[in-house]
């Protein structure tokens, strides 16, 4: 994957040749130039010096819809009401696939806009994670499943619109057939058990898709500023279940991605990071059957609404914000977060202050790592900044200078 405005660094990190911004590549804004990895201010961190870590929003909702983020716009938009319309697949089942794909394409085509990407960019992000299911390959759909089509257009033009403004791209395989999470969550595109880790041909199809993301990642123009494809999102917390995706799972995935780029004699400073959820997750040791970590990346989930049982002070937010260590796997992202609590009196424009401080703090913490990727950047009806980067901008909780956050008292 080649292109004029991705420079190589002259001055690469010891040991280091993988896609990351700021280690081996430049990244510039197509139009205007400048690097949104570049900084003034001096932070200790693993990054070359001069430039920033990730900082960045998922595209939540956009290719893997989760009702619950924008129920107003599931229900009224995309007519996907009443009992039974859980999730991606329940949806195009009832409307129809002519339908579906209507309904569908119109959200794709609305939902984020060269506009959104624009704004994330005056708000000094320079990253986005796009969450995707294993559909978007459609010939890996069976007659027996229902998700919408015509989605990788979409994926191509969000993709070429972030990469004009200068954004690193991570694409994370949210939804794996037959559904990787713990319990029926619509957030795999599939309201149903976990199936991925019993059904004989799960792998298989998601090595597939795996091989094919691979190769357009590294020949489709569009997606030129793609440098790290995660391969399974959030897979369900119980290592007695999880084995066969430690032992077989991770390393046949690790070696098919290789095999496809050594097949496009892709240089080993092209290569893709592979992330997988880190130990924290509660899944396992990622490493545990994989003999090469070279180009190796890792995921943390950290919300801590769900982090402890309930706590019901914000002191104990705080204090766990202030010193919240992500580190072990390395590198690790911290690839969602939220600013969320279980106690709903805190509102947040009554609260100001804690939701500011909490966001500083975490900033900090997290860029102690290889930095943060917020959920989400859009929500419809929530109407809750502290799962709204957008609407927490415009609360004034989070700065639309993220380097504010090393200037947030608090700790």
């Amino acid at each position: 994957m080649k292109s004029p405005i991705l420079l190589l660094s002259v001055a690469l990190a010891a040991g280091v040749s993988a896609w990351m911004p700021g280690y081996d590549r430049t990244i510039l804004h197509e139009g205007e130039g400048h690097n949104l990895f570049k900084r003034n201010m001096s932070v200790t961190k693993r990054w070359l010096p001069g430039h920033l870590p990730i900082r960045g929003v998922n595209l939540g909702s956009l290719f893997v819809f989760e009702p619950w983020l924008a129920s107003d716009y599931w229900q009224n938009t995309m007519g996907c009401t009443g009992n039974g319309y859980n999730s991606e697949f329940d949806c195009v089942n009832m409307l129809g696939q002519s339908k579906a794909n209507q309904v569908f394409q119109q959200h794709w085509a609305t939902w984020i806009t060269q506009a959104d990407i624009q704004k994330m960019a005056s708000y000094g992000l320079n990253t986005i994670r796009i969450p995707v299911g294993y559909w978007m390959r459609e010939s890996l759909v069976t007659s027996s499943e229902h998700f919408p089509q015509g989605g990788l257009n979409y994926l191509y033009q969000v993709c070429d619109w972030a990469a004009q403004q200068g954004f690193y791209i991570i694409i994370d395989l949210h939804g794996a057939p037959y559904s990787q999470a713990s319990s029926p969550n619509a957030d795999t595109g599939q309201y149903t058990n976990p199936g991925f880790y019993t059904y004989s041909d799960a792998f298989e199809r998601t090595y597939q898709f795996l091989e094919w993301m691979t190769n357009l990642i590294h020949t489709q123009p569009q997606l030129r500023n793609v440098g790290m494809i995660e391969i399974l999102n959030e897979p369900i917390q119980d290592t007695s279940k999880t084995q066969s995706m430690l032992n077989t799972f991770y390393p046949t995935a690790y070696n098919r991605i290789r095999a496809a780029e050594s097949a496009l004699s892709i240089a080993s400073n092209n290569l893709l990071h592979i992330q997988v959820m880190n130990e924290k997750w509660g899944s396992g040791n990622p490493n545990q059957a994989l003999t090469n970590l070279n180009f190796m990346a890792y995921d943390d989930h950290r919300y801590l609404k769900w982090a402890y049982g309930e706590q019901d002070t914000q002191s104990w937010y705080l204090n766990t914000a202030c010193n919240d260590d992500r580190g072990g796997n390395w590198p690790t992202i911290v690839g969602e977060w939220s600013l969320s609590t279980n106690n709903n009196e805190w509102d947040p424009s009554s609260n100001f202050d804690f939701y500011r401080t909490w966001w500083g703090a975490a900033v900090r913490q997290f860029e102690k790592q290889d930095g943060w990727i917020f959920w989400t950047w859009k929500t419809s009806g929530l109407n809750d900044p502290r799962w709204d980067y957008q609407l927490a901008v415009s609360a004034g909780i989070i700065s639309t200078n993220p380097d504010d956050a090393y200037s947030v008292g608090g700790c």
